[in-house]
């Protein structure tokens, strides 16, 4: 990287992050659907940041779990492995870059006709959509590497893996839906997805870096302030959608979304998508509802 190009970097970080993190988006042949018609997986981004001591990350230890991260202690721990250390006096320096990667319409489209099980698409949005997005994840972090900074993306730690708490269900060291909601992206649903201005059809990456970013604003008061359901107007349709009754009005059931996701309709339809296996999607509760690409009548928000 040129002198000058780290004085630009240096004068608005978070600009030239956003603009990076969007630019690879636009152009990366990633976001191109190359194993079917070449369309695209993914919208254009939107970009918030958090700081690193943002009590938010304490909240989520309860929460969420004593188990979940903060960005002081994901930072801490990618140093150690490169036998580095955090100083006291860098903590106040760490940062969260955290990124909302919006469904393309058309395969927003093609699942909405579902009733029982996912589209090829939004099995190969997970599948190849993902693999972007892990490459946005590395791309991010290379480029801050290269400017003398420590970076990270948490969810590609081998430490950052789901399995089942008692408390909470299903989980991870590192929830990208939490740290995205934290770094003003958006709020929380009757399904658990994140509603952000873009919708809850979406995929969600995260970076940490021990650079002093400034936080982006959370423009809502609660963290469900964006569902229809929570603001008393009975909408619901995510408890319609859902083919195996794993939404209800008391929340989400992780355990019984999981057991569909495992189950041996849906992995005969993630071979007939193949040519191998794909991972495992459902989408149903994201798609043909009023949260799918908008936070539904912003309007009524007081």
């Amino acid at each position: 990287m040129f002198k000058e190009d780290k004085v630009i970097f240096l004068k608005n970080p978070n600009e030239v992050l956003e603009h990076l993190i969007k630019n690879f988006v636009n152009t990366s042949e990633l976001n191109r659907r190359t194993q079917l018609d070449y369309g695209m997986y993914f919208d254009e981004p939107l970009v918030g940041f958090a700081s690193g001591t943002d009590p938010l990350f304490l909240e989520y230890k309860k929460i969420i779990g004593s188990f979940h991260y903060t960005p002081g202690e994901i930072i801490a721990a990618a140093l150690r492995e490169k036998s580095k250390g955090l100083f006291l006096a860098e903590t106040d320096r760490v940062s969260v870059i955290s990124w909302i990667l919006p469904a393309h319409e058309d395969i927003r489209k093609s699942n909405r006709g579902e009733e029982r099980l996912p589209s090829q698409l939004w099995l190969y949005l997970k599948e190849f959509g993902e693999a972007c997005n892990n490459a946005l994840r590395q791309h991010v972090v290379h480029y801050l590497e290269d400017l003398g900074y420590s970076a990270v993306a948490p969810a590609r730690l081998p430490s950052v893996k789901s399995f089942r708490d008692d408390k909470v269900g299903w989980a991870s060291a590192w929830s990208e839906r939490h740290v995205a909601h934290a770094c003003g992206l958006g709020t929380f649903g009757l399904s658990d997805g994140l509603i952000t201005p873009k919708g809850k059809a979406v995929r969600i990456g995260s970076v940490v870096t021990n650079l002093k970013l400034a936080p982006s604003d959370r423009r809502y008061r609660h963290a469900k302030e964006n569902c229809l359901f929570f603001r008393n107007e009975k909408c619901g349709k995510c408890m319609q959608r859902c083919p195996v009754g794993a939404i209800t009005e008391k929340g989400h059931d992780k355990d019984v979304c999981k057991e569909y996701l495992e189950s041996e309709p849906m992995l005969a339809k993630r071979s007939e998508y193949g040519p191998s296996p794909l991972s495992s999607a459902c989408g149903l509760c994201q798609t043909r509802v009023p949260c799918e690409f908008q936070i539904p009548r912003p309007d009524l928000i007081a």
